[in-house]
C-alpha cells in the first residue's frame, strides 16, 4: 500500500474523529502529509504522514499494523510516532530519532500543530500548554 491506499484508509478510520478545535481529524493528516511532501518525503513518509496517528488514536490496532501491506519502513515510521502510555517526551523523541525517516514526519506534524491559527481557536490555557510542549519537543528533536 502506498501513500494514496494509506490516505484513503486514514481518511476512513478516522472519519469521525474530530480535533480539539472541532475539526475533522483527516484535516490534520492531509496537513502533515503535505507537509512530508512539501519537504522532499518519500511516498512511504507520506503514508506514514497518512497513518501516524492511526494506532495512538485507536483508529487501528498496533497488531493490524503489523500484519497490514504496508512496507517495513512505513510500519516502523508508523510505530515510532505512536505514543505510549507512560512514554516520557524523551523516550518519545528518542525513537523518532532512531527510527530512518519519522523525524521528516514529526516535524510536519509538529508544524501544523502549532500553527498559530490552528492554535488561536483554542483556549488560551490550553493553547499555552500545547505551545510549550510542542517546542519542548522541537527542541528534544532537534528542531530548534
Amino acid at each position: 500500500m502506498g501513500a494514496a491506499g494509506a490516505e484513503a484508509l486514514a481518511r476512513r478510520v478516522h472519519a469521525a474523529q474530530t480535533d480539539k478545535a472541532g475539526q475533522p481529524y483527516t484535516v490534520h493528516l492531509a496537513a502533515v502529509a503535505e507537509g512530508v511532501a512539501a519537504r522532499g518525503g518519500t511516498d512511504e513518509q507520506i503514508a506514514a504522514a497518512w497513518l501516524h496517528d492511526a494506532v495512538e488514536d485507536g483508529a487501528l490496532t498496533a497488531s493490524w499494523l503489523e500484519s497490514a501491506p504496508l512496507s517495513r519502513a512505513v510500519k516502523d515510521m508508523v510505530a515510532a510516532m505512536t505514543k505510549r502510555a507512560g512514554e516520557s517526551p524523551e523516550a518519545y523523541a528518542a525513537r523518532i530519532l532512531a527510527v530512518p525517516g519519522a523525524l521528516l514526519i514529526k516535524e510536519a506534524d509538529l508544524a501544523h500543530n502549532a500553527d498559530p491559527q490552528r492554535l488561536a481557536v483554542l483556549d488560551a490555557p490550553v493553547r499555552e500548554r500545547l505551545t510549550a510542549k510542542y517546542a519542548r519537543m522541537r527542541g528534544l528533536l532537534g528542531l530548534g
